[in-house]
C-alpha cells in the first residue's frame, strides 16, 4: 500500500473507532447490546421479506460472525469499523458455543463522502479458516476466500458456492441486502472486550474452542436462537 495513502486511512479509522465507543470496562452495557443486537440480526436474516438467508447454509457453517453495525465513513478515502461476536458450532454435538468478541477494520480507495451503518454477517464454511481466525491479523480475502452469500427461498443450499468459499458474506442497509466491501478488511479478537466480559483467567481459545466462560442472559439467548435453527 502506498504510504501516502495509508496514513490518512489510519487517521480516519482512528476517528471512526473513537466515535464508536469509549474504553471497555467490566459490566459495560455495550457488550450486552452487541449480543442482543447480534441475535436480532440473525432473526432478521431468516425472516427478511426481500430475500432470506438459506437456513441450510447456516446449518452447514462452522462458525458465524455477526456485526450488528459496521460504520463506514468517507472523506475522499474510505474506512470501516465494527464490533461484533463470533460463535463456533461444536462438530460433536452441533451446538453453538459461547460468543467471542471481535472487531473488523478496513479501508478503501475511490471518492467517498459521508457516514453509513450496515449490518454484516459472515458464515465461516471451513475448519481451516477457523484455525487462523485468532492470529494477529486475519485478513478477509487473503487468509480466507470470501464471496457474497446467496439469498432467497430459491437459493439452493447445496450450491458449490458454500464449498468453494471460505466465508460467505451478508450485509444489510436499512433492511435491504446491499454491498459492503469486506475484501481486505482485517478481522481480529477484541481482547479488551473478552477480558471485560469473561475475566482475565479465560483465554479466547478456551472460549471459542472449549466452550468455557460464564454467559449472561443475552449470550444464552443468542446461542439458543442459533441452536433452534439447527434443530429445525
Amino acid at each position: 500500500m502506498n504510504k501516502n495513502k495509508s496514513v490518512p486511512i489510519l487517521i480516519l479509522l482512528f476517528f471512526i473507532e473513537s466515535f464508536w465507543h469509549g474504553d471497555v470496562c467490566a459490566e459495560n452495557p455495550e457488550l450486552e447490546n452487541i449480543l442482543n443486537n447480534a441475535r436480532k440480526v440473525i432473526i432478521e436474516l431468516l425472516q427478511a421479506p426481500d430475500g432470506r438467508v438459506p437456513r441450510d447454509l447456516i446449518n452447514r457453517s462452522k462458525a458465524i460472525i455477526v456485526f450488528p453495525s459496521v460504520i463506514r465513513a468517507g472523506m475522499g478515502i474510505g474506512g470501516q469499523y465494527g464490533k461484533g461476536v463470533a460463535l463456533r458450532r461444536d462438530p460433536s454435538d452441533r451446538k453453538w458455543g459461547p460468543p467471542a468478541f471481535v472487531t473488523l477494520i478496513g479501508g478503501s480507495f475511490g471518492w467517498q463522502i459521508g457516514v453509513q451503518s450496515s449490518e454484516l454477517t459472515l458464515l465461516v464454511m471451513s475448519d481451516v479458516d477457523l484455525r487462523n481466525l485468532f492470529k494477529n491479523r486475519f485478513t478477509i480475502g487473503v487468509d480466507a476466500s470470501v464471496a457474497a452469500g446467496p439469498i432467497g427461498r430459491e437459493a439452493s443450499a447445496d450450491t458449490d458456492i458454500s464449498l468453494s468459499s471460505g466465508i460467505l458474506s451478508y450485509s444489510r442497509v436499512r433492511g435491504l441486502f446491499a454491498g459492503l466491501t469486506v475484501q481486505g478488511a482485517v478481522l481480529q479478537a477484541d481482547w479488551d472486550a473478552n477480558e471485560a466480559y469473561y475475566g482475565s483467567d479465560v483465554s479466547i481459545i478456551d472460549i471459542f474452542f472449549h466452550k468455557q466462560g460464564q454467559l449472561s442472559p443475552a449470550a444464552v439467548k443468542l446461542a439458543e436462537t442459533l441452536n433452534s435453527i439447527v434443530s429445525k
